[in-house]
C-alpha cells in the first residue's frame, strides 16, 4: 500500500484535500468518484516531495505543451461543473512554468473584476494566441466552453508533437556538421603538426598530393582568424537580414523551403498546421474570413503567411475557398482537391482533418527517408576525411620505403 496527496471538488465546487491509502492511483481515483468527488490531482506523497525538489519552478517560454495541459485541465474541471475562476485559482497554485502561473493569476484578476474569460486572455497575445482567443470566445458565446477547451487541447497535444518531429528532424544534420568540424579541428590541431615534424626530418620532396595538402593546411592555419571572422560576418548579416528587413526574410524563407527535404518538411508540417487548425476553428463555429486572419499570424515565413492573406482576398472577391487558395499558386493540388470536396459536400472540417492527417503521415516519411539517408552520408564524409589525412600524411612513408 502506498501514500497518496489527493485534490478535488465537490458538487458545489468547495476544495477537498486529504490523504488516501491504496494500492494504485487508480484506485484513489474511483474511491473518491464513489463519495461524489469530482478528481483533480492524485500524487504519491514521496514522488510529489522528490518531484518538487528536483524539479523545482522555473520561468521559461510557454510551450505548446503547457497549453495543452492547461487546456485539458480546465476542460476536465469545467465538464465536472467547477466554476472556472476555481479552476484557475486550482491549476495556478499547482503549475511548475512561473510566467504562465503569473498569466494565469492576472486572468483570474481580470475575471474577479467582471470581464468574461475571452476578454481577460486577449491581453495575453503571448500566452493565448488568436486561435486560443477565438476557440474559447466561440465556446462562450455558444454556451460549450468545455467542448472548445477539450478541442483546443488536442489542437496544442498535436502542434507539440509536430513541432518536436520537425526539431528532431532540423537538429540532426546540425549534430552531423557539428561532429565534423570537431574532427578537422582535432586533426589540424593534433596530427599535422606531428607529421609536420617527421617531414621536415626526410629533407626530401614530398609528394604532390601530400604537398597540395600541406599548403591547404598552412593557408586555414595562418588565415584562421580571417576564416573565422568572414563566416561571424556572413552568420551575422544572414541574421540581420532575416530579423531587420523584409526583403532579406522572404529570400532567405525562400531558400530554405527550396532545399531538400528541409524545405520539403517545413511545407507538409505547415500544411498540416493549416488543415487541422482550419478544421479546428470552423468546427467551432469561426467564420471562414476570421479563419484566415488568425492562421496568418501563426506562421512566421512570409512565403506562407502571403499565400494565406491573397487567400482570404479572393474569398472577400466573392471566390469559394479552394478556388481562392488555388490562384495563390502555393498550396499543392491535393489540398486544393480535398478542399473542394468539403465545400461541396458540407464537410468542411471533416476533410480538413483527414487531410491533416495525411500529410502529418507524409512529414513523419520524409523525417524516416532523411534519417535513412543522413546515417550513410555522415559515414561517407567522415570516411573521406580520415582517408584524405591518411594519404596525404602517409604518402611521403610509403614512397620513401619504396
Amino acid at each position: 500500500m502506498a501514500t497518496y496527496n489527493y485534490i478535488a471538488r465537490d458538487s458545489e465546487g468547495t476544495r477537498k484535500e486529504g490523504i488516501k491509502e491504496a494500492a494504485c492511483p487508480t484506485d484513489v481515483l474511483g474511491w473518491l468518484r464513489e463519495q461524489g468527488l469530482t478528481p483533480i490531482s492524485v500524487k504519491g506523497i514521496s514522488a510529489r516531495a522528490d518531484k518538487k525538489a528536483r524539479q523545482p519552478r522555473h520561468r521559461k517560454r510557454i510551450k505548446s505543451a503547457d497549453m495543452a495541459a492547461l487546456c485539458w485541465q480546465l476542460s476536465t474541471m469545467a465538464e465536472g461543473g467547477i466554476p472556472l475562476t476555481t479552476a484557475l485559482e486550482t491549476i495556478s497554485e499547482d503549475i511548475e512554468n512561473l510566467r504562465l502561473q503569473e498569466v494565469l493569476q492576472r486572468v483570474l484578476e481580470s475575471m474577479q473584476k467582471g470581464e468574461t474569460f475571452s476578454e481577460s486572455i486577449s491581453e495575453f497575445p503571448r500566452a493565448f494566441n488568436k486561435l486560443a482567443c477565438a476557440m474559447i470566445l466561440a465556446g462562450e458565446t455558444g454556451g460549450s466552453l468545455p467542448i472548445s477547451l477539450r478541442r483546443l487541447a488536442e489542437h496544442f497535444d498535436t502542434r507539440d508533437k509536430l513541432g518536436k518531429k520537425v526539431k528532431g528532424a532540423m537538429a540532426y544534420p546540425v549534430f552531423v556538421l557539428v561532429f565534423i568540424t570537431l574532427i578537422v579541428i582535432f586533426i589540424m590541431a593534433f596530427i599535422i603538426p606531428r607529421f609536420r615534424t617527421i617531414f621536415d626530418t626526410f629533407g626530401g620532396e614530398l609528394p604532390g598530393f601530400t604537398r597540395a595538402f600541406m599548403g591547404f593546411y598552412d593557408i586555414v592555419r595562418y588565415n584562421l582568424i580571417y576564416i573565422i571572422g568572414f563566416i561571424s560576418l556572413i552568420i551575422i548579416s544572414t541574421v540581420l537580414a532575416y530579423t531587420k528587413t523584409r526583403k532579406g526574410h522572404y529570400l532567405i524563407n525562400k531558400i530554405f523551403l527550396a532545399l531538400p527535404f528541409f524545405g520539403k518538411i517545413s511545407t507538409q508540417s505547415f500544411i498540416t498546421m493549416f488543415c487541422r487548425t482550419m478544421a479546428t476553428l470552423l468546427t467551432a463555429g469561426v467564420s471562414v474570413l476570421e479563419v484566415f486572419d488568425i492562421l496568418a499570424t501563426m506562421t512566421n515565413n512570409h512565403i506562407t503567411q502571403a499565400a494565406i492573406v491573397r487567400s482570404k482576398d479572393h474569398i472577400v472577391a466573392g471566390e469559394s475557398i479552394f478556388s481562392g487558395m488555388a490562384a495563390t499558386g502555393f498550396f499543392p493540388n491535393m489540398v486544393i482537391k480535398m478542399i473542394q470536396v468539403g465545400e461541396e459536400s458540407g464537410s468542411l472540417s471533416k476533410v480538413l482533418n483527414r487531410t491533416a492527417d495525411y500529410y502529418e503521415r507524409k512529414v513523419d516519411a520524409t523525417i524516416t527517408t532523411l534519417m535513412s539517408m543522413l546515417e550513410p552520408i555522415m559515414i561517407v564524409i567522415v570516411g573521406g576525411i580520415v582517408l584524405m589525412v591518411v594519404l596525404a600524411l602517409y604518402l611521403p612513408i610509403f614512397s620513401m620505403n619504396a
